[in-house]
């Protein structure tokens, strides 16, 4: 929890609001990875690459 408030500590020093749909898309991904793992999910991930 730490490093969010830290990184929303930093957008809001910089104004670098344009950052966070980045973040939000890295974690999403970073999710969708994790979770796909031996899943049903698997073909269609290979599909978007």
């Amino acid at each position: 929890m730490g490093l969010l408030k830290e990184y929303w500590e930093f957008l809001k020093e910089r104004k670098k609001f344009v950052l966070i749909p980045v973040f939000l898309f890295v974690a999403l991904m970073g999710l969708l990875f994790a979770f796909s793992t031996g899943s049903t999910v698997t073909p269609f991930i290979y599909t978007l690459f």
